[in-house]
């Protein structure tokens, strides 16, 4: 009997073991078609020292940690081994900087698509193929906000891959790297695709794809393929404390991707739109104050006097709900889909304003160089009075504040006390209007604001815009204090 239940659970076993089998993808097939098509790169960087650190990085630059490090790691003053350090001894010399990477062919006389930092400032960049052929390669453009490069080597007839679309792409779905990691040509690697529309800091333009493919230094400006043998996106970025793969990594969709390397193909760089607002996301509390429905879209903030927005008719407090027909659905969509629109384009932009949706047609304009500024102050201590419902102490500002900040009105918070729910405020800031129930009242006096504050019921929620330094936000605060304003 025993012998019977053992011959039984072995074949369930074996049975599963064949399903299971059965049910996993087989990348044989496109790895032998699409990876002739995948190339190794490798740059060389002649840099000199000032003498006052050994090397820029605690690796030899031909050890493949020393990309990871050149790509992720900041170079910091102070530190042993990094340049710009007082009182490290060294000699100042010349030496080769060098890091690998990975690309793929988009056309059969040589165009490659990779990473715009893998040939970041390369003086020599030089591309390996499968069949083992060597060439030097140039830089035809590179796109730092997008982190694409186009370059292109002299031949003909070479194998091309095929691209795919990454819309249609889904999360869950069986996808491929290949590349070079630390160096390994044409290693292959497989995972599923984590999430899709990922925004990363510092990065506007790019909805990347997440996927949990192995990907490490030398993988960057692969491609990433579907199991249809197309490719979706391009390898690009990691989350890592070790350096090495830890579970997530991020591709740039190649929709994206191709229109960048037409543009740098054709002119030689990137054009990308701008409206000139600044924006922060629509949170439940902010929707509720607004007279939002749901929360969606991208609150306006701050308007450039003077700019495609501002000459449109865009304000402050505006909800940009769609974009030239496409919906906002978070503040993150925004910046893409205007980057993504042709400088001198008139488009449509259907705003919520004041409780109702309206509809202004922009000319959009070029993305200049970012501006920064400082922030209001008052010197000497505020003098001891009450804290209004917010825990704030404002006072309103002077003809002299009023001409610096260009405004000519709101309140200058010189203190923030009690509740820890109100530390998005600091001294300093200006609160311009108070939005509550779809209204929003500009604050041109302390006794108006405190007035405004004590009609209001203990629970109601408080939105503020606040101007810090040349930056807008909207701020909202849950529920009042039981004390009124004194």
């Amino acid at each position: 009997m025993k012998q019977l239940f053992a011959a039984f659970l072995l074949s369930v076993f074996s049975l599963l073991g064949q399903a299971q089998s059965r049910g996993l993808p087989d990348f044989t097939e496109l790895v032998e078609k699409q990876g002739p098509a995948v190339v190794n790169i490798s740059t060389t960087q002649t840099a000199r020292s000032n003498g006052r650190g050994a090397q820029p990085f605690p690796f030899d630059e031909d050890d493949p940690m020393f990309e990871f490090f050149r790509r992720f790691i900041p170079r910091q003053p102070g530190v042993p081994g990094f340049p710009g350090m007082p009182g490290v001894p060294g000699e100042p010399r010349e030496f080769q900087s060098r890091s690998l990477g990975s690309g793929f062919i988009v056309s059969a006389d040589g165009y490659i698509l990779t990473n715009a930092h893998v040939v970041d400032a390369a003086d020599e960049i030089l591309v390996r193929l499968t069949d083992k052929r060597e060439l030097k390669a140039r830089v035809i453009g590179a796109d730092k906000r997008s982190d694409v490069a186009l370059i292109k080597i002299e031949a003909t007839s070479l194998p091309t891959v095929r691209l795919g679309d990454p819309n249609v792409l889904k999360v869950g779905e069986w996808v491929v790297a290949i590349g070079s990691p630390f160096g390994f040509d044409n290693s292959v690697t497989a995972g599923i695709v984590s999430a899709k529309g990922r925004s990363l800091p510092q990065e506007n333009y790019v909805p990347f794809i997440q996927t949990d493919v192995a990907v490490n230094p030398g993988n960057s400006g692969g491609p990433l393929f579907n199991l249809q043998g197309e490719v979706v996106g391009i390898n690009s970025q990691i989350y890592s404390r070790s350096g090495g793969f830890m579970g997530i990594s991020f591709a740039i969709p190649i929709d994206v991707a191709m229109d960048v390397q037409a543009q740098l193909r054709t002119a030689g760089k990137v054009s990308r739109g701008r409206i000139g607002v600044v924006i922060q996301e629509v949170s439940k509390e902010l929707a509720e104050s607004f007279g939002l429905n749901q929360a969606m879209g991208a609150v306006v903030n701050a308007v450039e006097s003077g700019g495609p927005a501002d000459k449109a008719g865009v304000a402050a407090g505006d909800v940009i709900l769609k974009f030239d027909g496409k919906t906002v659905n978070s503040s993150s969509d925004l910046p893409r889909i205007v980057a993504a629109t042709a400088p001198g384009s008139k488009v449509k932009i259907q705003l919520w304003r004041k409780g109702a949706s309206r509809e202004v047609t922009v000319v959009v304009g070029e993305i200049p160089e970012e501006k920064l500024a400082g922030r209001a102050t008052r010197s000497g201590k505020p003098a001891e009075r009450a804290a209004n419902r917010l825990g704030l102490l404002v006072s309103e500002l002077t003809a002299e504040q009023k001409r610096e900040l260009k405004l000519n009105h709101g309140l200058l918070i010189d203190d923030v006390r009690g509740n820890s729910a109100r530390a998005e405020l600091r001294p300093g800031d200006v609160i311009l209007a108070i939005i509550s129930r779809g209204t929003s009242t500009e604050l041109t006096g302390v006794e108006q604001f405190n007035k405004l504050l004590a009609a209001l019921d203990k629970s109601a929620n408080v939105t503020l815009l606040v101007r810090r330094g040349e930056m807008q936000t909207f701020v909202t605060i849950k529920g009042l204090s039981d004390r009124r304003a004194e």
